[in-house]
């Protein structure tokens, strides 16, 4: 039966455990409460989100009580850590809204009903906002020294840059991470904080601010500690997260789950290890396996479809898993006649090429349109030699009308040119 301390070896056998404070070990001896904050930057958090995310989870499933914190403060301010310029500020109005949604995307990860130890959910607005600037000053900037803030990496990398430097309201930043993690502490008994390597100098920085400002029996500075998760790199020196069409993101509006479930389907064959440990919830001797089996047989891409499967229905649910697979099978075998209006509508916002029409045109002038071939006279030449399908029929006449009428659902053209190459014509 696993305890509470054996979170750590979890975490360590996934290769999850970055840093930690002394005495972490013999702190999670017994369930704990503990935080992870999360600024709102934008209105949906995206995949670099996730390591931290499902780590709280991890932690939920050991006993321990977890908090997702919302940044509608910090997120009034910006994160200097290792950012080359200053980020740009938005206001009050946006960041509340954005941090409303935030709340509704996190909660997919933790559980709010589980007994005994329930997620909860937290703003750092609602405490915040009615301190004054003069009691902020003397009753947590006094606790600070400038020095050491501009020993942090995080501060020191953006004092070196010439060109840009640090303002004061990013400076202060660390300060308002810290005052977070001693009101989460007197108030919610919340004794750790967890977060991206990158965090180690802002949340060290509440674990001193909590010892010099709260007092255990003894007189002692009370006990508070971190713990940093890697930040996941790719092996081919790209950042993760990203592709060709832009960010990956956790909201479906932003990116589609067949978009999201082709992300992890595509994980190249170096990270696969990594990730499968990183993101998966199944246990490690299976996750062994898994590898195994991968490195065995790269082309069946087993571990692949696991984790693509396993992080879509986490994120969109189990429909959505079902919807990307169906679409995903569809383009591969070329029977795409039971493609629903709603797979189209995922193609179209970021799974396929897509070239909006008004009117009728000809086969050979929509694959000109879609980038499917350079010239009319190439395009003749793929429909001739039989290379090209609309909607999953071979197509032999290079004057074939496209129309609304003959789209599927009224709507949409799907052309595919040889074995591997698509592209979507959508009316509007």
């Amino acid at each position: 039966m696993n305890t509470p301390a054996d979170i750590l070896q979890d975490l360590t056998a996934r290769g999850l455990l970055a840093q930690s404070t002394k005495g972490l070990e013999e702190h999670l001896s017994t369930p704990r409460t503990l935080y992870c904050g999360f600024d709102p930057t934008a209105d949906s958090l995206h995949i670099g989100s996730l390591v931290p995310l499902l780590t709280l989870r991890r932690f939920q499933q050991y006993g321990h009580t977890p908090i997702v914190l919302v940044g509608g403060a910090t997120g009034l301010i910006g994160d200097p850590s290792f950012k080359a310029q200053e980020r740009q500020l938005n206001t009050e109005d946006t960041v509340q809204t954005w941090a409303e949604s935030l709340k509704q995307q996190t909660s997919r990860f933790v559980d709010f009903e589980s007994q005994p130890n329930p997620a909860r959910m937290a703003n750092n607005f609602d405490w915040t906002h009615t301190v004054s600037i003069l009691g902020f000053l003397r009753d947590i900037g006094k606790h600070f020294s400038v020095n050491n803030l501009i020993g942090k990496e995080a501060i020191k990398s953006r004092l070196e840059r010439e060109d840009s430097g640090i303002s004061y309201t990013e400076f202060t930043y660390p300060l308002l991470q810290a005052y977070d993690f001693q009101q989460l502490f007197k108030n919610h008994a919340c004794t750790l904080q967890i977060g991206g390597s990158d965090q180690w100098g802002n949340m060290t920085a509440g674990t001193e601010l909590i010892r010099k400002t709260i007092k255990q029996e003894d007189g002692s500075g009370a006990e508070a500690h971190v713990l940093t998760l890697p930040l996941v790199t790719k092996a081919d020196g790209t950042k993760f997260g990203k592709t060709e069409s832009g960010t990956i993101w956790l909201s479906a509006e932003k990116t589609s789950p067949y978009a999201f479930y082709q992300f992890w389907l595509n994980t190249a064959d170096a990270d696969i290890a990594n990730f499968v440990n990183y993101f998966s919830f199944k246990p490690l001797e299976e996750i062994k396996s898994l590898i195994a089996a991968h490195t065995a047989n790269p082309g069946a891409r087993e571990a692949a479809k696991t984790l693509a499967e396993e992080l879509t229905t986490l994120v969109h649910g189990e429909a959505a898993t079902t919807a990307a697979k169906r679409i995903s099978e569809a383009l591969f075998s070329g029977n795409v006649e039971n493609l629903t209006a709603e797979d189209y509508a995922q193609l179209a916002q970021d799974g396929l090429p897509t070239t909006k029409a008004e009117g009728e045109t000809t086969l050979t002038d929509a694959l000109i349109a879609t980038n499917l071939a350079s010239s009319k006279r190439e395009a003749r030449e793929f429909i001739q030699n039989g290379a090209v399908q609309v909607n999953g029929q071979t197509m032999a006449d290079t004057e074939h009308a496209l129309t609304r009428e003959n789209a599927a659902h009224n709507a949409y053209h799907l052309l595919k040119r040889g074995k591997k190459l698509f592209a979507l014509l959508q009316y509007i």
